[in-house]
């Protein structure tokens, strides 16, 4: 039979509603924030209703959730949350939760796998140890990039010009006293970071929580994600600690880099300057 006379039948089994939900989806993935009703209904072809509809539906699902900023949507944690299980299947994913595991458990604190969404880092991983504490983040959540560990340690292994595309005409927000806010901070925190080879954060995402991150790169030595730990700020107390849980971190992203194919003979940095925290305040970032 002709794919001309298989086509007919086929369409016949398509659903006009959810193919509808999934434009919308779409076009919320891909940046608009449906800030205008009227208009997006026009673009996408949906009665305005039907769109008002869908979005509540959508909301009701998690799928897609209200900004921050009150106006408009964006891609939900519970979409979000599908495409992380759906990340099992991957190499990134299945490569690293092993790796995660162990990571948790030799050092008894939370460990995460995140990747970067444009400018925001999503966890796709969360692994705990066998401990009374344990990390209260859901896979699936974002934080900006430019206050997160994860995010950091992405953001200063790509090219400058890139994350200044990135931020342009983007007002970067105070997370924290420490967050930077300009983009001569932002470069300064990225240059210590890559310089360092960790992006650690000392209790300002959550009072007493402390945490540090390593990146993860491909085979072409893109980063392509991040690791990392976090606990209470009492269990990274001490240079012989912070020498352990850095020197831990790091040879878990390198595990998992050259599982991925990477092949350099270190992520970033000296291996001594890893071992311990930047001291001055601009380090102290969002974990």
């Amino acid at each position: 039979m002709s794919d001309d006379v298989k086509q007919p039948a086929e369409e016949a089994y398509i659903s006009p509603p959810v193919q509808r939900a999934a434009r919308l989806l779409r076009y919320i993935a891909e940046g608009d924030a449906v800030t205008n009703v009227s208009r997006t209904a026009r673009v996408l072809g949906i009665n305005r209703t039907t769109l008002l509809r869908l979005l509540r539906t959508l909301e009701a699902e998690r799928f897609i959730e209200p900004r921050h900023e009150g106006n408009g949507w964006r891609i939900g944690v519970g979409l979000i949350g599908l495409t992380a299980q759906a990340f099992f299947s991957e190499d990134l994913v299945q490569t690293a939760v092993p790796v995660l595991a162990r990571l948790a458990e030799t050092l008894g604190l939370s460990a995460h796998l995140g990747v970067l969404d444009g400018a925001e880092i999503v966890y796709l991983v969360r692994r705990v140890p066998n401990r009374a504490f344990a990390s209260n983040i859901r896979v699936g959540s974002r934080l900006p990039a430019h206050a997160a560990n994860m995010g950091r340690v992405i953001l200063a292994h790509l090219p400058p010009e890139r994350v200044d595309r990135m931020y342009a005409g983007v007002m970067l927000k105070a997370v924290t006293t420490h967050t930077p806010v300009t983009p001569a901070q932002l470069h300064a925190q990225l240059d210590a970071d890559r310089a360092s080879g960790l992006a650690w954060s000392d209790g300002n995402y959550e009072a007493g929580i402390s945490s540090v991150a390593a990146a993860i790169f491909d085979a072409t030595g893109t980063p392509v994600a991040a690791l990392n730990v976090s606990g209470h700020a009492a269990e990274f107390a001490g240079a012989a600690r912070h020498q352990q849980i850095g020197s831990n971190v790091q040879a878990a992203a390198r595990e998992i880099s050259e599982r991925l194919g990477w092949r350099h003979s270190g992520i970033s940095g000296s291996e001594t300057e890893t071992t311990a925290p930047p001291s001055h305040p601009k380090s102290r970032a969002l974990g």
